[in-house]
């Protein structure tokens, strides 16, 4: 099986099987590929729906210029625990970011919601994400406030008075209640234009059936997620040779739902 970068011909291949419906499996078959390959070529360079062989091509060849420029000392980047390897880590940051900007994140703000999610602590500082992304304060600023206001993340002071951000069980608890009452809204508000349209009418009839359906989808996700919560919050197995206590988060002690 050949390994090594894919090439450009290869991403035309990768292009035109994707137009054709092919399924990831069935394109890394025809070209000799683990399947994973062809995976994350695809969703680090705009999905099936807007796969290009050629912007993908000098995507890749903008990163490895980007990595072979990159300083080897004085920037550090957030430690990399458990043997991770910085390659693979840094492919499927790559491939999770592509996938939060295909559900409307901006592009930044999918980098920094990713680089927290990564993160082995859940948590990282303003100057630590400016490291890492090498982008400038100013726009980690900026994704910062888009994530707090939209309850992605939570901030707090850590013991050198920094500011920290998380991203842990309770708000993705939180992100997911307040989405299901968004839906809940949309059901209410179609609701009222029934009223408005006439009950008889065809549009009202069409906005009837939106709030049936958004009602029993907000419902069912309020209720899964009661049902489900204490599985953000199970710990990892210890491991044999671990050198930090699994399940760490908020201020070195295991993260718990509140009560």
């Amino acid at each position: 099986m050949p390994g090594g970068r894919l090439t450009q011909q290869e991403r035309q291949q990768i292009a035109l099987g994707l137009a054709d419906g092919l399924a990831y499996a069935e394109i890394a078959r025809r070209l000799d590929r683990p399947t994973s390959t062809i995976t994350r070529e695809v969703m680090r360079n705009g999905g099936p729906t807007a796969y290009r062989a050629d912007l993908a091509h000098r995507a890749t060849e903008r990163r490895a210029h980007r990595r072979k420029q990159a300083p080897s000392g004085g920037r550090e980047t957030p430690a990399r625990a458990h043997g991770r390897d910085d390659a693979a880590v840094r492919e499927y940051e790559e491939v999770f970011t592509t996938l939060l900007t295909q559900q409307g994140l901006p592009r930044m703000v999918a980098r920094v919601l990713t680089c927290l999610f990564i993160a082995e602590a859940g948590s990282l500082t303003a100057s630590e994400l400016v490291q890492h992304l090498q982008v400038s304060p100013a726009s980690i600023s900026k994704a910062i406030t888009f994530l707090d206001d939209q309850g992605l993340i939570r901030r707090k002071r850590d013991e050198r008075r920094r500011e920290r951000y998380f991203v842990d069980g309770d708000v993705w608890y939180q992100s997911t209640i307040a989405s299901a009452r968004g839906i809940a809204q949309v059901a209410e508000t179609a609701r009222q234009g029934v009223g408005v349209l006439g009950r008889h009418s065809q549009a009202a009839a069409r906005l009837e059936n939106i709030a049936r359906f958004s009602d029993f989808i907000s419902e069912s996700m309020l209720r899964a997620a009661e049902q489900v919560r204490d599985v953000l919050y199970v710990k990892p197995e210890p491991h044999p040779g671990d050198t930090a206590t699994p399940g760490q988060g908020l201020g070195g002690a295991a993260d718990a739902p509140p009560s």
